[in-house]
């Protein structure tokens, strides 16, 4: 009567024929609405053959679905769950579009084959959804309505938890690395609602499960191995798998260099490469920083250091961080850490009166230079935080004759050293965190190319004197400081190892078996 009314009230512009495609549509609208609540019953009574879910009605599994997974404390995606569910009225999305065509069952089946990815099947609860899959067909198991409600909400959740979470897995990794480790400030994308929602966008789940499948070289390298059972020397079997899973799930992590030339130094292998075009165009050895786990055997062990499992590292632990080099100091002054002057400098000084002069470092007071360190009381509280300290330039400079700088948040850089001695250790973890580079000349030479600034660095290299300004490096190199115990080799393409000399490998495998 309203609608009557209101087409013929005089104050009406809207003309006749509009009032009617309004009602038209309205009319539509509400036919389709009604036919998608009962498509339900139908589609499921359809593939199932089982009447009892004629008797499911759409808002009511709604209603219990938003129930059932506001409760499901299981769930390692809760928020992006209830948030893509609420937007879609609570409707089976997974069940209506892949129950079908054995959909759910050949996903099961793949999510059970997760272990070739150094994975556990029971990460991504796949028999679950295996066992639910078959309880729909099951008339026995099926007799009430509330058990067609149950198993149908069951089978949905159980569809949305094992299938995200397992596209997760192989697009972003399990673990979050700056989540278990305290030193890591390498950019790493992570799932966020967008790519929740790529499941439930595709037409064919058999197709986009197999486009997810990580295919990188470096990552069917390792794989490869899991398979083939490769022990490395040294190592079991099961010793060489632990390390393979944890640096595959390292792979998976959304922070491989994707640029044409890149500097990439592996932390555990004490090396440092130049990638240009996919090929090796420089390697080096390089020393990194000391670690908590220098002499660690070969076996992996779980770290448990209290419910927590925190990653507590030592203080001098090279970081991993993905950065750009921006520039170069030649004869760089090196500002002395607070840390290392009074751990070392301070006790160094009161032992031998000729340290400080032996070694070019000047002392400061308040910023104002100290004319006779001699007269300091190198024994008193805190005096390496009373007193700063820098290292003039020159042949016992700890920086070397050059530095290459990058923007980070734990002041290091790449520099020469002339401790060159320590390049023939097998064990090359000996500095205070910075990376100290076997052939900087070179590293500069392969950075800036033929030019005037390459030959301006050769020249001020041969003086002692320190320059007032950087020279810039453009454009700027990306740099990777990484830890990886076992990668494919760039050059030859073959399996290598690497001590896990800083327990990283521990602190990971113990995050990933915790979710097991």
């Amino acid at each position: 009567m309203e609608i009557y009314r209101v087409m013929n009230s005089k104050n009406s512009s809207r003309p006749l024929a509009s009032w009617l495609l309004l009602i038209t549509l309205f009319l539509v609208v509400t036919q389709g609405c009604k036919k998608s609540r009962s498509d339900i019953a139908a589609a499921i009574f359809k593939e199932t053959g089982n009447k009892v879910f004629k008797d499911v009605d759409a808002e009511v599994f709604a209603e219990k679905l938003k129930v059932a997974i506001a409760a499901d404390k299981s769930l390692r995606n809760p928020k992006f769950m209830e948030a893509f569910y609420a937007a879609h009225d609570y409707s089976p999305i997974l069940v209506m579009k892949f129950l079908a065509d054995s959909g759910l069952r050949n996903a099961a089946i793949q999510i059970s084959q997760v272990g070739e990815h150094g994975l556990s099947p029971t990460m991504f609860k796949s028999n679950k959804l295996s066992d639910l899959v078959a309880k729909v067909y099951n008339k026995a198991s099926i007799k009430t309505v509330d058990d067609a409600y149950s198993t149908l909400i069951a089978l949905e959740i159980s569809a949305c938890s094992s299938i995200t979470d397992y596209t997760n897995a192989m697009r972003f990794g399990v673990m979050s690395p700056r989540k278990i480790y305290a030193q890591y400030y390498t950019a790493t994308k992570r799932p966020d609602s967008v790519s929740f929602g790529k499941v439930f966008e595709t037409s064919n789940l058999d197709s986009f499960l197999d486009s997810i499948q990580p295919k990188a070289p470096p990552y069917k390298t390792l794989q490869a191995a899991l398979k083939e059972n490769v022990a490395a020397p040294g190592m079991s079997v099961e010793e060489t798998n632990r390390i393979l899973l944890v640096n595959l799930e390292r792979l998976r992590w959304q922070n491989q260099p994707t640029e044409e030339k890149y500097v990439w130094v592996n932390i555990p292998d004490f090396s440092l490469q130049v990638i240009d075009a996919g090929k090796v165009a420089l390697t080096m050895k390089v020393c990194v920083g000391e670690g908590r786990n220098n002499n660690a055997a070969t076996s992996l062990v779980e770290y448990d250091e209290g419910e927590l499992k925190k990653d507590r590292p030592f203080n001098r632990e090279t970081p991993q961080l993905k950065s750009e080099i921006h520039s170069v100091q030649v004869n760089p002054i090196w500002n002395i850490p607070e840390s290392i002057a009074t751990n070392e400098i301070t006790k160094y000084a009161a032992k031998d009166r000729y340290y400080l002069a032996n070694k070019n470092i000047d002392v400061f007071y308040k910023g104002k230079l100290v004319d006779d360190p001699e007269t300091i009381d190198w024994s008193a509280a805190d005096v390496g935080k009373t007193y700063s300290f820098k290292q003039r330039p020159g042949d016992d400079n700890s920086l070397g004759k050059i530095k290459f700088l990058f923007n980070n948040e734990c002041s290091v850089y790449l520099h020469d050293t002339p401790a060159q001695d320590a390049f023939n250790l097998p064990v090359r973890a000996v500095s205070h965190g910075c990376v100290r580079l076997e052939k900087p000349l070179e590293l500069a030479e392969i950075l800036f190319g033929k030019g005037t600034k390459t030959e301006k660095i050769k020249a001020e290299m041969a003086s002692d004197q320190p320059k007032a300004e950087d020279i810039g490096l453009s454009p700027k190199v990306p740099l990777y400081l990484s830890y990886y115990t076992c990668w494919r080799d760039s050059g030859t393409g073959k399996l290598r190892f690497a001590k896990d000399i800083y327990g990283l490998d521990a602190v990971l495998y113990t995050h990933l078996n915790s979710l097991n």
